[in-house]
């Protein structure tokens, strides 16, 4: 996995490429523009009590989601059982949800206890690209688990030979790499973008929709980029789980006994869960931006991904799956037996 800083480099460097490249697309709307340095979050509230009383709530729910995603990463490095594809990309899904509730919430978090919420124009250019990328990236992800979980219960005899740590590894690393290059395209864009004067970004964070509507230009062929990428980084892996479902179950259905398609679904369970929360906003969000949700639904949806979502993922996982709870009793009753 690239570092930080080689991160923050490369974006540089493409957006520079980008723009002596193809002059013509960034010297539009050139004499209006002003370049700034800061932007200021509007939030979620301007009353001081209510900020406090949202500050613990989500310091609390923070502190929840690193230490659960943290556990799980765990659990599965300690106990030899969940050494499965499966539990290696939940390993990695939970790492995005980690990264992604990292990227928004403590920033979010001072600015709760601030009077002015402002951000450098780096640091939300950077805030973007790491949303952007950690957000396809769990996109990507779910669609490689319904893969699993297809080949688990549709072909279970072969499993092993087709899952191999080989093909896991690449499928991990292309989920990392599709979602950076994505990001990467839209940030150097989004980011050459004329801004003029205004600073007043109506969001938690800086959500691409919200930064794209400070220009003072028109904007229409960004919101039809977004909708593209959207379909290819969200719509496509999300046809891909629902046609993985569609012969998993039709697969179920087959099996005779009761106990046999109760434990064939059990096993697709958790990451069903998953998938229904955490494409259903996305979706709704991101595929008809001329048709967008309020500046208040957006902050919704974006707290709902930042914060919920990575919190009740190891939940979900914890609760649904018999291989976890078995870890997690074999491990307390190791702790538990310590002298």
């Amino acid at each position: 996995m690239l570092s930080d800083s080689s991160l923050i480099h490369s974006f540089c460097h493409f957006s520079l490429s980008l723009q002596m490249n193809y002059p013509h697309i960034f010297s539009m709307g050139t004499n209006n523009r002003t370049w700034v340095s800061e932007f200021i979050l509007l939030g979620l509230s301007s009353d001081w009590g209510t900020q406090v009383s949202l500050f613990v709530l989500f310091l609390v729910m923070y502190l929840v989601t690193v230490l659960g995603n943290f556990l799980i990463v765990l659990l599965i490095k300690l106990d030899s059982r969940l050494h499965t594809p499966m539990y290696f990309f939940l390993t990695n899904l939970s790492l995005v949800d980690v990264s992604y509730a990292t990227s928004i919430v403590p920033q979010l978090l001072v600015h709760f206890l601030t009077e002015h919420k402002v951000i450098t124009y780096l640091s939300c250019a950077v805030q973007l690209f790491f949303s952007l990328t950690l957000g396809g990236i769990e996109f990507i992800l779910l669609a490689v688990m319904a893969y699993d979980r297809y080949v688990a219960v549709c072909d279970p005899l072969r499993y092993s030979a087709i899952m191999h740590g080989r093909l896991c590894t690449r499928l991990a690393v292309s989920s990392w790499v599709s979602g950076s290059i994505n990001s990467l395209l839209h940030t150097a864009i989004t980011f050459q973008l004329p801004m003029c004067s205004n600073k007043l970004i109506d969001h938690i964070s800086c959500e691409i929709l919200a930064v794209v509507r400070l220009a003072c230009m028109d904007t229409s062929s960004n919101k039809v980029a977004i909708m593209v990428s959207s379909i290819i980084l969200l719509m496509t892996p999300f046809c891909l789980v629902l046609l993985s479902y569609f012969w998993i179950i039709s697969t179920i259905l087959k099996i005779q006994s009761t106990e046999g398609r109760r434990r064939a679904f059990h096993t697709c369970a958790s990451h069903l869960t998953v998938v229904a929360l955490c494409y259903g906003m996305a979706i709704f969000t991101y595929i008809q931006p001329h048709s967008s949700p309020s500046a208040l639904q957006e902050k919704v949806i974006s707290l709902f991904y930042a914060i919920l979502t990575p919190m009740l993922n190891p939940m979900i996982y914890s609760l649904r799956s018999k291989d976890v709870k078995g870890a997690w009793q074999k491990l307390l009753g190791q702790i538990s037996g310590l002298p």
